[in-house]
């Protein structure tokens, strides 16, 4: 067998692991989050590199967008590590998350810290996006998010975003933009027939099976009616570092920012 082709003779593995994922996006994540005991570089957490390394990356991005008078959503903040690096830098940051575990994870770990709140919400359903600026615009922070939910759920988040932004705000959105099938993507993060990391391999035991997110996708669901585009390009969506020992912790990304278009009369 060609050297190219032995990545895939862990598909069968992948299937039976991918089969105990519940097929309700709610409780997959919020199960997830209920079995998670630590956060950071040595925990079960995929996406969690436990340091504030990428966040600083997008810094410059982010001064140059985000009106530093406006407060700032995280969409997607799981135990809240992006949120409390936001807060640094921002007058109030709500984390918010679809799983009610994360959240409450998410106000432990940032106890102390005066300019943070978390919520517990779908931003997919309808007026989720009420109550969350308190009547002001607000930048909105997104961060591996969009690449697991499937075009209808992008499409649903990103009108409740545009409620969320009015006229001042931004969005700064930055998501994994793997160029290979799922199997390729599991091999880059270290996945054999022998050994599957055991961060990832959790991920796929629990939650659905990631996609991609890049500027075509970005078309689809913020078209040019609604959203202006004002910069993107490449970046890196750093992983648990634990990753290294089989593959690569850094995944290459896509990052963009856009702003709202103002229905006309």
């Amino acid at each position: 067998m060609p050297a190219a082709w032995r990545k895939y003779l862990i598909l069968p593995k992948l299937i039976s692991l991918s089969r105990s994922a519940p097929k309700n996006r709610t409780v997959a994540w919020d199960r997830y989050w209920a079995g998670i005991a630590s956060t950071g570089a040595q925990s079960e957490v995929l996406w969690d590199s436990g340091t504030d390394h990428e966040l600083l990356g997008y810094r410059d991005i982010l001064v140059r967008h985000f009106d530093p008078g406006l407060p700032v959503v995280d969409v997607g903040c799981g135990h809240g590590g992006f949120s409390r690096a936001l807060a640094a830098f921002s007058p109030q940051v709500t984390g918010v998350d679809v799983s009610d575990h994360a959240v409450a994870r998410a106000q432990d770990e940032s106890a102390g810290i005066n300019n943070i709140s978390f919520v517990a919400r779908d931003m997919t359903r309808p007026g989720a996006s009420a109550g969350l600026a308190e009547g002001t615009d607000a930048n909105v922070f997104i961060r591996g998010v969009l690449h697991v939910l499937d075009a209808a759920d992008q499409a649903a988040m990103m009108e409740n975003i545009l409620r969320l932004v009015g006229v001042r705000g931004r969005v700064f959105l930055a998501e994994t933009n793997f160029n290979g099938n799922p199997v390729e993507y599991v091999s880059h993060l270290g996945a054999s027939r022998r050994r599957i990391p055991a961060p990832l391999e959790l991920a796929i035991r629990k939650l659905p099976m990631p996609g991609r997110f890049g500027p075509k996708e970005l078309a689809r669901v913020m078209p040019p009616d609604r959203w202006t585009l004002v910069e993107d390009g490449p970046t890196t969506i750093e992983t648990n570092p634990l990753m290294d020992a089989y593959g690569d912790s850094r995944i290459p990304g896509y990052f963009a920012v856009l702003r709202g278009k103002v229905p006309g009369p």
